[in-house]
């Protein structure tokens, strides 16, 4: 293992940690600005890993959540989704590069579209398509990562719709 996978991985792992605690957020304001500094980290590790659709779909992910802290616009999430396809289709040079343009435009979605309880469904789906991502190009921060996001969502999920309040909506 060279260094720069071996930073790239260290990095993976510091985004695993940062998925963990932005996952366990109720509050949806909270999530989404923990959401803010685990995609920043994620974008480092994609580039560091070599895998320039999946950090295009962070960079989104990063622009998107900041936007999505101030917006709540079907037009600000189109936009966004526009460039996501736009770009990510014409950065992918393989199939499985379609696991990252699917989960960044899910993501998408979510934030501008949903919150509470669906908002956290379709995240569940969009980490479906990154934990199929992360293996392909062998992320192990990123596969441990989506593999407790999943976990820990869906038990957020029953949480919220055990304890009705604002927040599960």
């Amino acid at each position: 293992m060279n260094i720069e996978l071996s930073l790239a991985q260290c990095v993976g792992l510091l985004s695993f940690a940062l998925g963990i605690i932005t996952f366990c957020q109720v509050d949806t304001r909270r999530f989404k600005v923990m959401m803010l500094v685990f995609n920043l980290n994620h974008l480092t590790h994609f580039l560091l890993m070599g895998a320039p659709v999946a950090a295009f779909g962070s960079l989104i992910s990063v622009l998107r959540t900041g936007a999505s802290i101030y917006f709540s616009s079907f037009y600000v999430a189109s936009f966004f989704l526009a460039i996501n396809l736009a770009i990510g289709s014409w950065l992918a040079t393989s199939w499985f590069d379609l696991f990252a343009i699917a989960g960044s435009m899910i993501g998408t979605y979510a934030i501008f579209m949903l919150t509470g309880t669906r908002m956290r469904l379709a995240f569940l789906a969009g980490s479906i398509c990154w934990l199929i991502n992360n293996f392909i190009i062998g992320s192990i921060g990123g596969v441990m990562l989506e593999t407790v996001v999943i976990c820990v969502n869906l038990m957020n999920i029953y949480r919220m719709k055990r304890t009705p309040t604002n927040l599960a909506t």
